[in-house]
């Protein structure tokens, strides 16, 4: 009996997984942002970007390593030579001649390679900000759909609340006038609200199928819209209680933006870029040496020999060249510098609007919830009034419209005041969970 009962149960989590994995087929924002991170293109790309960035401080860091070639060389030819030389046969031209080369060249000093290498690193590490902030604004991309999916399928529970209303306010409108209490009119008034609100309801079912697909998108899953998203309610809460002190706030987001840092970087790169055509005044100086090898001997009788020596290479003159390219990168730096003083003001301008954002949508979602409330009141009175023979068809549809459009602004002004304390976190810097990002 033992093994027929665990036979079932094995039966059953085959046939049915989903009674195990229950909670698969629910996505939450946590969820959601890390599928995005691990699949979206835009995130791979940044990733991408950053190894290419140090690719390139590898290469800059080369020219201050020595340079090693070696050559072979075989040659056959058709006749050999050989002669006397103080009563030694010696062979000048071989049938088969091998030789072998191995070079050594080292740069001992070259200043131009020092902001080179500079440069190179600051640039690593600006696009290291700039792979962050990208994988950060993606995050706060997919926490917006997702919270306008989850807005739209709440419309959608008050669009059939609307309609269950409609439904109900017709039969009441056919009893009331078989039992001749009120006119044809009144029916056909509940018919045509009751059609409005089935219309209703297919218009906002294409609408949440158009949120979900825009969802996964972002996400990289075309199974996303068989899964049921989860309410954030943290973030909810959040948007709704937080007290938030603008000229802190922005000192901190100047402080912590990822975007800001990674101009500073790049305004660092190209302050080190200015020294470069001013380091041309100085000579280089190299190392080379080679190692040979021959079966030929020739007169001397070896077949090794090895030379070094040293290159000193100094441009005296170039055409104004070094003037040209410091006017440029001097130049160049300038605007990086610019470019910085622009994020820094841009900051405190998205944290100021942010700041108002946040405050008219918390007004706005207060004042829809007194209305929600009045319009339940509304429906509810001119329902009970209806069966009374006190009101009209016409009221109790007016009553259901406004009910209808109280519920739906209320679900707008909810996760408007969400995506509003988003667009906070986004300004001071923060990903969409309130935590400050990692390179």
């Amino acid at each position: 009996m033992n093994f027929r009962r665990i036979n079932f149960i094995f039966l059953m989590l085959f046939l049915f997984p989903s009674l195990v994995n229950g909670q698969e087929d629910v996505l939450t924002l946590e969820t959601a942002v890390q599928m995005a991170l691990t699949r979206n293109e835009r995130s791979l790309a940044a990733e991408g970007r950053v190894s290419a960035a140090q690719a390139r401080v590898a290469r800059a860091r080369s020219f201050f390593m020595p340079i090693i070639t070696a050559t072979g060389v075989y040659t056959r030819r058709p006749f050999e030579v050989r002669r006397e030389f103080q009563g030694s046969e010696i062979v000048i031209q071989s049938y088969n001649a091998i030789s072998g080369v191995a070079a050594l060249n080292l740069t001992l000093f070259d200043s131009r390679s020092i902001p080179t290498l500079r440069q190179a690193r600051a640039d690593r590490t600006a696009e290291q900000y700039n792979s962050a902030d990208s994988k950060r604004r993606l995050a706060f991309e997919v926490s917006s759909a997702f919270l306008m999916t989850l807005g739209v399928d709440q419309v959608l529970e008050a669009t059939k609340h609307r309609y269950e209303y409609a439904r109900q306010a017709l039969d009441a409108a056919k009893a009331r006038y078989s039992a001749g209490l009120v006119g044809v009119h009144d029916v056909t008034r509940a018919e045509l609200e009751y059609a409005t609100a089935e219309m209703g309801i297919t218009q906002v079912q294409g609408q949440v199928e158009m949120t979900y697909l825009q969802l996964s998108y972002l996400l990289g899953d075309s199974n996303t819209i068989t899964k049921k998203l989860k309410i954030p309610e943290f973030l909810l809460q959040a948007a709704e209680e937080k007290n938030l002190v603008a000229e802190q706030l922005i000192t901190e987001a100047q402080n912590r933006r990822l975007d800001l840092n990674a101009l500073r970087y790049r305004a660092q790169a190209q302050h080190a870029l200015t020294l470069e055509p001013t380091l041309r005044w100085f000579p280089s100086l190299s190392l080379n040496a080679q190692y040979r090898y021959t079966n030929e001997s020739g007169l001397t009788g070896r077949s090794t020999n090895w030379n070094a020596g040293l290159t000193l290479s100094w441009a005296v003159f170039d055409g104004f060249s070094r003037n040209a390219d410091y006017s440029e990168q001097k130049m160049l730096a300038y605007l990086a510098d610019l470019d910085v003083k622009s994020g820094l003001r841009a900051v405190d301008l998205e944290v100021r609007e942010a700041l108002v954002s946040l405050t008219n949508q918390r007004a706005s979602l207060k004042q829809a919830n007194v209305a929600d409330e009045v319009a339940k009141r509304n429906a509810k009175e001119i329902a009970e009034l209806y069966r009374q023979g006190l009101a009209s068809a016409l009221e109790v549809a007016d009553a259901n419209v406004s009910l209808f459009e109280a519920e739906v602004t209320l679900v707008q002004q909810r996760y408007g005041l969400a995506i509003a304390y988003l667009n906070l976190e986004a300004a001071l810097g923060l990903d969409p969970f309130g935590k400050e990002p990692s390179l």
